[in-house]
């Protein structure tokens, strides 16, 4: 649940900055003034961020969403060449999901073989199938992330065994992206960390249990050392 501030309404007067997605408070004269911290989030991290802004609320911090220079930034495992602080706050699973239409039951082995392009239809899975399931005659339709996004790094990393992704893999732009076309399309296979796995798709398999981080770009201190050490409760 997440939590509020609470300021006596005589004590403060309400502004909204919504250009920089900042609500925020100007308390009374003698009351000092919340510090504003600028933090960020990948889209597959992006639910934890109501957990720091409810830390935000007990510690009496304002919050900034923006990508340019955050003083935190939540994403999901860590990073090719990370050279600045990184601080686990928490687990996240990447899950495997398909269309909600019956599909056939698939195998880690075989997960593996449709997103590299080895397997291209669920009759090299379950002979007939496409006699028996008509409307899943097109082929399966990989749906993947662009390659700068971390959960398809880490997805090909640990999953994947390093290996890339079929060349006609089609490109979702977001998990609710992502959870949409997987709950359109009887071909589809895809997959998304499971804070937005939701009743929309069938749920094939856990791929890989790996760290959320929030990331610094130096030693923190203040006010954001307050805030990571809130999350990693």
């Amino acid at each position: 649940m997440k939590r509020s501030l609470f300021i006596p309404s005589t004590a403060l007067r309400a502004c909204f900055l919504l250009s920089s997605f900042i609500f925020s408070c100007t308390p009374a004269s003698g009351q000092s003034t919340p510090q504003i911290v600028n933090v960020y989030a990948t889209a597959s991290a992006s639910p934890w961020l109501e957990e720091l802004f409810a830390c935000a609320a007990d510690l009496s911090a304002v919050l900034n969403v923006s990508a340019e220079s955050p003083d935190i930034l939540l994403r999901v495992g860590e990073p090719p060449g990370l050279v600045t602080p990184a601080f686990q706050v928490g687990t996240e699973d990447l899950v495997v999901i398909t269309n909600n239409a019956r599909p056939p039951i698939l195998s880690a082995d075989q997960i593996r073989r449709i997103f590299t392009g080895q397997i291209t239809n669920f009759n090299q899975i379950v002979a007939e199938w496409e006699e028996v399931h008509p409307t899943q005659t097109d082929g399966i339709h990989v749906w993947v992330y662009s390659g700068g996004e971390d959960i398809q790094t880490i997805f090909e990393q640990v999953f994947l065994d390093g290996r890339s992704v079929t060349s006609y893999a089609r490109v979702a732009v977001h998990p609710s992206d992502m959870l949409k076309r997987i709950a359109e399309d009887e071909n589809a296979i895809g997959f998304l960390s499971r804070r937005w796995l939701g009743k929309d798709a069938f749920e094939q398999m856990n791929a890989a249990s790996v760290p959320v981080l929030a990331l610094t770009p130096s030693e923190p201190t203040g006010i954001v050392r307050d805030l990571v050490a809130c999350l990693q409760k």
